[in-house]
């Protein structure tokens, strides 16, 4: 059984381009390394400063943990993202070309 999640959050106007460059070497890292069990998409949203990231993780372990690109973007979060991100769990119930089918 997997698990979705969500995540938003608003990065600082100095560090908005700094975000999207770190979220691009993550997914260029996994159309690489092409892991399974993960449906992840990111958004850069229209006010400029803020990122939505929604994924589907299908089993236990999200291979986003084992990415060095992912772990480069976690490094130095908090000072891009003063205020934190919000961070929701959430159940599958429907996709259209994302994730495994509820």
């Amino acid at each position: 059984m997997g698990s979705a999640f969500v995540v938003r959050y608003e990065t600082t106007p100095e560090a908005a381009d700094e975000n999207q460059k770190l979220v691009e070497a993550v997914f260029a890292q996994l159309a690489e390394q092409r892991p399974g069990g993960l449906s992840y998409a990111s958004f850069r949203l229209d006010d400029g400063v803020s990122f939505l990231h929604v994924g589907y993780v299908d089993g236990d372990d999200n291979p986003l943990n084992a990415s060095t690109a992912f772990q480069e973007f976690q490094r130095e979060f908090r000072s891009r993202v003063p205020d934190g991100p919000v961070f929701s769990g959430g159940a599958l119930v429907g996709s259209y070309g994302f994730g495994a089918q509820a």
